[in-house]
């Protein structure tokens, strides 16, 4: 991730599998479906900084300049509706993006420039690749309001973790009791493994560990 993030609290070494996990147990939605890493290797956390895009009339529009008002240490999530015919991302703003320590970009859409993003080292999440401009086909329409992905109503602020699995967002007030699921999520799995390593079965060391139920809604809200 970004060593450049504004909240050193945040659990930067917790998975998108073990805060999914979490979110199950709580009965709060959070996976983003359909939205992969650019390339292998990529990980961030941070705030969210949303931006929702739409398509153009006559009056046109930017398709960028918000970056200009991004804070080091947020995650950008735009949200173009899952549209893959054209990129809201490229390399101008992937360059300046890292340079201005962004945590890193998510897409619900399409980007652009893979190469120049991976030579920078700057992580991009998004639904695909493709290079046709968005320029004037879309225009960003707002910026730091709730957007939906999948059924997920994301706020600005919330937290967003990525990484080889795909990226998942927490309800700010909702994250530290995440956290402590997840990490406890981990040490079930850990000891798991461990009792697997001395001579259990994995049913017995499943069963020992209460592993069924792990993920089980235990939250109504």
């Amino acid at each position: 991730m970004s060593s450049t993030s504004p909240a050193t609290d945040l659990a930067t070494d917790l998975s998108t599998a073990s805060i999914s996990d979490a979110l199950d147990s709580l009965g709060l939605p959070g996976s983003l479906h359909g939205i992969g890493a650019l390339r292998q290797g990529q990980r961030t956390v941070g705030p969210v900084f949303t931006v929702t895009y739409e398509p153009v009339d006559e009056a046109g529009g930017t398709v960028g300049d918000f970056l200009d008002d991004v804070p080091a240490g947020a995650v950008i999530l735009i949200d173009n509706a899952g549209r893959t015919d054209c990129t809201v991302w490229g390399g101008i703003m992937s360059q300046t993006a890292h340079e201005r320590g962004i945590a890193g970009t998510v897409i619900n859409g399409t980007c652009r420039d893979v190469a120049v993003a991976t030579a920078a080292g700057y992580p991009i999440w998004s639904v695909s690749r493709f290079m046709r401009t968005g320029k004037d086909r879309v225009r960003v329409a707002e910026v730091q309001t709730a957007v939906t992905v999948d059924g997920v109503v994301i706020h600005p602020g919330d937290i967003l973790v990525a990484d080889d699995d795909g990226a998942v967002v927490v309800p700010a007030a909702r994250w530290d009791e995440a956290v402590d699921i997840a990490r406890h999520i981990d040490r079930v799995e850990e000891a798991i493994v461990e009792a697997v390593r001395g001579g259990a079965t994995l049913a017995e060391a499943r069963a020992r560990h209460g592993y069924h139920s792990l993920q089980t809604r235990k939250d109504p809200s």
